[in-house]
């Protein structure tokens, strides 16, 4: 797997969801935007800060958490 590294979580930061390069702009916000239709060139006019690669990455995290599985911890 690509290394993503422009995915950052900050408690101080929109109360540590991953975030773009600790931006106030999660990966959430992005993936919403692709779902709702908004093309790449409309995402980074919208967040001129944002670099196409920032885009690749947040999609990138968000397919690979999909993929995770959660196992609950069972107390001993």
């Amino acid at each position: 797997m690509k290394t993503i590294d422009r995915i950052t979580f900050d408690p101080e930061v929109m109360g540590g969801k991953p975030c773009i390069r600790g931006l106030r702009v999660t990966v959430g916000t992005l993936v919403g935007l692709i779902a709702a239709g908004r093309t790449r060139d409309e995402i980074l006019k919208l967040y001129p800060y944002l670099e196409a690669e920032d885009v690749t990455q947040a999609l990138a995290y968000a397919a690979w958490r999909v993929e995770e599985i959660d196992v609950p911890l069972v107390p001993a």
